[in-house]
């Protein structure tokens, strides 16, 4: 079993201006997972003959399986582990769709009392196209940790 280890970047160590990515490729399985999940089940999102009737002309992502996106940028990019989510604002923008390629930018505007950062949030797709825009507030972890991800277990899909 393989093991991930991620750093993150304390309270004291951040700074205006810091920038970090992540990304991840939105699959089949992803909008099923998110759906049941969620409880989502709306057709647009899981239905391809009822989304090839809307404006969108086939089936879309569910906008905040974009937006969790930057909850795992946050925990595991910037600030790291141990940040604590206290807010998001998002705009959506454009639709994701299966098979694209989602990147999650952060970038560290302020540092405000009590150890909370103003983090701009943007989600773009494999062409440029902002899907996503917002900022998060976060509590940043005080101390420097190392964490070690364990791996998920396999999951069966229908």
């Amino acid at each position: 079993m393989t093991m991930t280890t991620i750093n993150n970047i304390p309270y004291d160590a951040l700074e205006p201006g810091m920038k970090a990515q992540y990304s991840k490729t939105i699959e089949e399985r992803d909008l099923i997972l998110f759906a049941e999940v969620s409880g989502d089940h709306n057709p647009l999102h899981l239905d391809p003959e009822f989304a090839a009737k809307t404006i969108f002309k086939g089936r879309i992502a569910h906008g905040m399986l974009s937006g969790s996106l930057i909850s795992a940028a946050i925990a595991c990019k910037l600030p790291g582990p141990g940040s604590i989510y206290l807010g998001q604002s998002l705009t959506f923008t454009h639709p994701a769709r299966i098979g694209d390629t989602l990147t999650v930018e952060l970038e560290v505007l302020e540092k405000l009392p009590k150890f909370t950062v103003r983090i701009a949030t943007r989600v773009l797709n494999q062409s440029g196209t902002v899907l996503v825009e917002g900022e998060a507030q976060v509590m940043a972890p005080r101390k420097q940790q190392e964490v070690e991800l364990s791996p998920l277990p396999p999951i069966q899909i229908g």
